[in-house]
């Protein structure tokens, strides 16, 4: 299997995505007609403000506080291996 589980989950997992799938048709069944439609229940409002260009720390300062650098760049740990 391309997931790599057992027969076993494969079964355990059938059955609960089958109890998954009989209550979305349940939810159809529901009668919406009079029910308008909720596509901003929170009522938020836009809090995005304008890009406003500030003074900033140099690139100097920037590398000071970095915990490790290597020839000007901040230096991390490898994320990717060699898969």
């Amino acid at each position: 299997m391309r997931l790599g589980i057992t027969e076993e989950e494969a079964q355990k997992f059938s059955g609960q995505f089958s109890a998954i799938i009989e209550y979305f048709n349940m939810l159809n069944e529901v009668d919406t007609e009079n029910v308008p439609p909720a596509s901003d229940i929170a009522n938020a409002e836009n809090v995005l403000r304008e890009d406003v260009v500030k003074p900033s720390m140099s690139h100097v300062e920037f590398i000071k506080n970095a915990p490790n650098s290597e020839r000007g760049y901040v230096k991390v740990p490898t994320v990717l291996g060699d898969e």
